[in-house]
């Protein structure tokens, strides 16, 4: 059995060609040119996705095989094709039968042009026409089986696409923006197969989201605060550093307040007074003796400089690598309610994070039992409904969270990730051998863990090992505050 495909080169026919054109006819859709016109950061990604789609109908275009009936005329044309003119003329009559047998679109016009003849034997210009006129027909024949199979790829792709269009027109607000490189992960990421129902989820906390910009731009600021830093190198020589500083003078500029002394020009006219009685007279001198007599104080303030020495440091401009998020959602019950919904809608502002910087966002929800999302996969919608969807009623193991943290953090992929714990810290105390090792992930990886805190009664014992605290308090007086300020 042959292919479409197989059949096609035989018969010199330009697949390629017929592909280019339906996806030319494809993009000319009205659904596509007004979709790019509302998310045109959106075009580019779809563009991307143009060769794999022209490799999936070439691919079914193999593996397609040929009607059984077209196989074996195919075969008999290239039978007949070998046969001289007067072995073709012995075969006709056996062609026709055949053919009729066949139910070949071919066979009305193979018995016109027998007619033709006067004889039954026909002449070579004859012969050269009737296999000219089969294989236009068997051409014919295959264009006809390409285009009813282009157009069932076309219908399905138009499907597909309707759907991508749908699930990234109503997120790329909440996870995209105007941010081409977020808008292109949002689109690979809307191939997962997924119903309006079920990423309306999604919209609804991006909704809550646009209602807590503070929200927002915490996520923000947390995904930026990974900093260069100035740091000496070893063995560095050692500079003079100029520096001017502000100290006092004696050069009397100004009054500065009162004080004992002997400096009579600068008296004060109650002791000048008692110069003047004769009973206190002797009182003034003793008084001048002992430098205790009032007077105005003087001084003024210059600028020194002031050398010091200190080693030649190395500025480095360069940002440090941007690591993956490790978001780790405390689903307690006491982080139920608003505290639910600000935990979720912060890990959405993440997610929007790292996919503008093209970095990975791995959720894990701890209570009782850990489980991981990660929302930059193939599937991260699918995955991020499924997260959105869990209610938060277990109990706090803060510390299994942290231990399998750190145990994913030891993975190469993983190193240089942040890791980001969202609570309200309200959990019991971290055992020793837990702190001590994500001590030591600080200082010798390099490895930063951040601490979101939903409460203000979190437990200081605990966010001491952090690197940030990062601080949103969603108790009733702040979250009255925020929306007076807004």
């Amino acid at each position: 059995m042959i292919s479409l495909e197989t059949l096609s080169t035989l018969l010199s026919i330009g697949e390629g060609e017929l592909i280019e054109e339906l996806i030319l006819v494809l993009l000319a859709s009205p659904q596509l040119a007004l979709f790019f016109e509302k998310f045109p950061r959106m075009k580019n990604a779809l563009l991307r996705d143009l060769p794999r789609w022209k490799a999936e109908i070439l691919e079914n275009l193999k593996t397609t095989p040929v009607p059984e009936a077209l196989e074996k005329e195919f075969a008999l044309f290239q039978q007949y094709q070998t046969f001289s003119t007067a072995q073709f003329c012995q075969q006709l009559a056996p062609l026709l039968v055949e053919l009729d047998s066949l139910q070949s679109p071919f066979t009305e016009q193979a018995n016109a042009l027998i007619s033709h003849s006067e004889s039954a034997n026909l002449s070579q210009a004859q012969h050269t026409l009737f296999l000219q006129r089969w294989r236009l027909n068997l051409t014919l024949q295959t264009l006809t089986l390409n285009q009813q199979l282009l157009e069932q790829e076309r219908e399905k792709l138009l499907a597909e696409l309707q759907q991508r269009l749908a699930i990234s027109g109503q997120l790329a607000p909440v996870l995209a923006d105007d941010d081409e490189a977020a808008a292109g992960r949002l689109w690979d990421m809307s191939a997962s197969k997924l119903q309006y129902g079920d990423y309306k989820l999604i919209v609804q906390y991006g909704d809550f989201l646009a209602q807590q910009p503070e929200l927002l731009k915490l996520a923000e600021q947390l995904g930026r605060s990974r900093e260069a830093k100035s740091v000496p190198s070893q063995d560095a020589p050692m500079e003079s550093f100029h520096q001017l500083v502000h100290q006092p003078d004696n050069v009397p500029e100004e009054v500065s307040g009162l004080h004992q002394s002997d400096d009579v020009l600068r008296l004060l006219p109650p002791e000048l007074a008692t110069l003047g009685i004769s009973e206190l007279e002797i009182e003034f001198y003793r008084r001048l003796v002992e430098k205790r007599l009032l007077t105005y104080r003087l001084q003024g303030d210059a600028w020194h400089e002031k050398i010091t020495q200190r080693p030649v440091t190395h500025q480095q401009h360069e940002d440090q690598p941007r690591g993956p998020f490790i978001v780790c959602v405390d689903t307690s019950g006491s982080m139920g309610g608003f505290n639910e919904r600000c935990a979720k809608a912060f890990c959405l502002a993440l997610l929007k994070v790292a996919l503008a910087d093209k970095r990975r966002c791995y959720i894990m929800l701890f209570a009782h039992d850990v489980v991981g999302y990660e929302l930059t996969s193939d599937d991260g919608i699918a995955q991020a409904i499924r997260f959105l969807s869990q209610r938060f009623r277990g109990g706090t193991d803060l510390a299994a969270c942290l231990d399998a943290v750190v145990k994913r953090m030891e993975g190469s992929l993983w190193q240089e990730a942040d890791a980001v714990i969202v609570s309200d810290f309200i959990a019991q105390r971290l055992p020793e051998t837990l702190i001590k090792t994500i001590k030591q992930r600080q200082i010798q990886q390099q490895q930063r863990f951040h601490a979101v805190a939903m409460s203000a009664h979190g437990k200081p014992g605990i966010l001491r090992i952090f690197d940030h605290i990062w601080r949103f308090d969603t108790g009733l007086k702040s979250r009255l505050l925020r929306r007076w300020k807004r």
